[in-house]
């Protein structure tokens, strides 16, 4: 049904094959659009759009450890570090 596609960059250039497992992965998911960016590109436009996230000071409510989270945390509620906030949600998965 589907056929690999030769697409051109829109941002380097480059061709790049739009296969036919991924047509399938785009049309099951609802996305009618085909990619405008090769697969270097789009994981260059990602990472850029993350790293103009604003990040907020704050302290671990658990350790105690100086981190920076992606949201402005709120009074009251506690905030939890990277390594506490992954050693929590493994011991709720468990449990």
């Amino acid at each position: 049904m589907y056929e690999d596609e030769k697409l051109i960059c829109e941002d380097c250039g480059a061709e790049f094959v739009f296969t036919a497992g991924e047509q399938e992965f785009f049309a099951e998911k609802g996305l009618t659009n085909k990619p405008k960016r090769c697969p270097d590109c789009r994981k260059a436009k990602k990472q850029q759009r993350r790293g103009k996230k604003k990040m907020f000071d704050t302290v671990c409510a658990k350790c105690g450890k100086e981190t920076q989270v992606p949201f402005n945390p709120t009074q009251g509620r506690d905030v939890l570090c990277k390594e506490c906030f992954d050693a929590e949600k493994a011991a709720h998965a468990e449990g």
